[in-house]
């Protein structure tokens, strides 16, 4: 199950970069899932609720995915959402955007007032 690999890498990724903020609190992290990727969001969102058990930093967490589509170029120009076979020329087109797993960003409280 690669989701809990994917789940362990958000929760890493987001305590690093809280850290680095001085967080006292992680309250949302907004995750970029390409469609292509072959994640299932709520198996990774299970299993980063088992990572973040003891971190009271994690506490409130919520996680919120957003699902980027595909978009592929071809060498004729074709750039858009036919990833298998250009619609203009017949060739694979490379893919550009969909595969992606991106921790996009994080709200956090820092206990300092605004």
């Amino acid at each position: 199950m690669h989701e809990s690999g994917i789940a362990y890498d958000v929760y890493v990724t987001s305590k690093r970069a809280a850290e680095e903020n001085h967080a006292k609190l992680v309250k949302t992290i907004y995750v970029d899932i390409g469609s292509m990727a072959m994640v299932n969001p709520e198996q990774v969102e299970f299993m980063f609720h088992t990572f973040i058990t003891d971190d009271p930093m994690f506490a409130e967490t919520k996680l919120v995915f957003n699902t980027i589509l595909p978009i592929a170029e071809c060498t004729c120009g074709y750039k858009g959402p036919e990833i298998f076979v250009c619609p203009n020329c017949g060739k694979l087109p490379h893919m550009i955007q969909g595969r992606e797993i991106l921790v996009k960003n994080l709200e956090i409280e820092t206990g300092e007032s605004e």
